[in-house]
């Protein structure tokens, strides 16, 4: 899988187009033709005062044939999960089957508009219902809305019903306590929600500080927000003293769902104590995402917040109908319409193909898959916390850093020359040098053992001739960009040459 590996700089030449699409074809060249015009000249110039051209647009004179090559080419240069092994840490880049797509395409589906009347779109309806009854299931939380357009919407749209639950009581609360290991949205969703962020430390382990979870609990504290499995891809043993604290001084318990996928059909979060939970439709079951989007973040409730949620949700009449409606003290939509209705039907096909045993095969895969993963490369790079993980683990190229001077980074970048898209680096903050890997339950033996190989092989460069590590990567379209320039003053616009 890994290919040829250039041994020094001058080994493969780079990939990719050197021309844009305005720099090939012809001025002969065309694809399409237009017949004569049947309609009367006007005077542009007179019509529309100073906003006509100049001069012409400068357009490519390219064939057809040309432009399929063109963005042919283009989409070669992506990698995506179909390309290659894709172990980006917190984020599930599993494999989206393709009979997801199909049914997500099918005219009852793609043809309908959200201002039809129930009776004109049952199917779609009855999908909707369906889904968030699996939903409500696999959490362990009966009150499910499907309108969260993805995981920090979720986030969002839970504490707002946390805090229309709070309010209703009359008991405003002002603080959101979440640990180190958070994900980077929760204390954005707290600020935004109008909270105040309470962060506590890890103990030891990587796991909640029951001392410092205690320490900051009192009857200012609306929730606490915690992902589990964490962002280290530990199981917290303590989740149940940890619900009951919350619940002690009247806050209310939130799990970040975004490493569902590692526990799916074997535990649930309503089990252990949690109010309420966002899923990510997008990584857990299996539907495209990255770049921005799609995404889908449904929210999970206890039937005593189920009253909260907002609307409308899609309900089950006894006449075997299915319809709309609102929860009595709803906090009002999140979201126009009905959620991202093409990922809602994605995600249900999933479901509907693997059944209730494949969710819970799948988790159990993912967990060996990253269990394995660890094995192999234990000593290879420092392990942490090194005890058994869940979906995924992190490792920390502290060690290599300081005997070679190569960084983490040095070896993401390395990666990409061995056909892998890196890992997550740098995250979660508490490990220095971090490398953070999340391989699936969709990738085989052979891509594991195909990916390790390539750590060991960039470790060992690294010892033997550190700065091939530091110059990567050699064949990627472009070189190793100024990324934090790139961040902050990105130039996208294409000039023409002068000629």
């Amino acid at each position: 899988m890994s290919g040829t590996v250039p041994n020094s700089p001058a080994g493969a030449p780079p990939r990719g187009p050197r021309e844009t699409i305005f720099e090939i074809g012809s001025p002969e060249s065309t694809c399409v033709t237009a017949p004569d015009l049947d309609v009367p000249d006007v005077d542009l110039a007179q019509v529309m005062g100073g906003a006509v051209r100049t001069a012409p647009p400068r357009l490519p004179h390219v064939t057809e044939l040309e432009i399929m090559r063109h963005y042919a080419h283009l989409a070669e240069m992506n990698f995506g999960v179909d390309s290659g092994f894709y172990p980006l840490g917190s984020c599930t880049m599993k494999y989206n089957p393709r009979v997801n797509e199909d049914t997500c395409r099918l005219e009852g589906f793609t043809g309908l508009h959200p201002y039809q009347p129930a009776q004109t779109v049952q199917g779609a309806l009855e999908l909707m219902y369906g889904l968030a009854q699996a939903l409500g299931e696999i959490s362990g939380l009966p009150g499910v809305t499907l309108q969260p357009a993805a995981g920090a919407h979720g986030e969002l749209t839970a504490l707002m019903i946390f805090r229309a639950a709070h309010e209703s009581a009359g008991d405003p609360r002002r603080k959101v306590v979440i640990p180190d290991t958070a994900h980077g949205t929760n204390p954005a969703t707290v600020t935004m929600c109008g909270y105040e962020t309470v962060t506590i430390p890890s103990d030891g382990n990587g796991l909640v500080d029951m001392d410092a979870l205690r320490s900051v609990l009192d009857t200012d504290v609306a929730a606490f927000m915690l992902t589990n499995p964490n962002t280290l891809g530990l199981f917290d043993p303590n989740i149940l003293r940890i619900t009951d604290a919350v619940h002690e001084v009247g806050a209310l318990a939130y799990c970040d769902g975004a490493n569902l996928n590692a526990i799916m059909g074997i535990s649930r979060p309503g089990d252990m104590g949690f109010d309420a939970m966002h899923i990510n439709l997008h990584k857990t079951f299996s539907t495209p995402h990255g770049g921005g989007g799609p995404g889908a973040g449904p929210v999970c409730v206890t039937e005593a917040l189920s009253r909260y949620l907002p609307g409308p949700v899609a309900v089950s009449f006894d006449d075997g109908t299915f319809g709309l409606d609102w929860p009595d003290a709803s906090i009002g939509r999140v979201r126009s319409f009905h959620g991202n209705f093409g990922v809602l039907v994605r995600a249900y096909t999933y479901l509907r193909a693997i059944g209730a045993s494949g969710v819970r095969e799948a988790a159990e895969q993912a967990v060996l898959s990253a269990n394995y993963l660890k094995a192999r490369l234990n000593g290879v790079f420092d392990v942490p916390y090194d005890r058994g993980c869940m979906h995924e683990f992190v490792l920390s190229g502290a060690r290599l850093k300081r005997e070679t001077g190569v960084r983490t980074l040095d070896v993401a970048k390395r990666l990409l020359d061995h056909g892998f898209h890196p890992p997550t680096v740098y995250f979660p903050l508490l490990v220095e040098e971090a490398l953070m890997i999340e391989p699936t339950e969709t990738e085989p033996l052979s891509a594991l053992d195909s990916f390790a190989d390539a750590l060991i092989a960039i470790v060992d460069e690294a010892r033997s001739n550190p700065d091939l590590v530091r110059g990567a990567p050699y064949t990627t379209p472009v070189r190793r960009l100024d990324e934090a320039r790139a961040a902050r003053t990105p130039d996208l616009r294409w000039r023409p040459s002068s000629a």
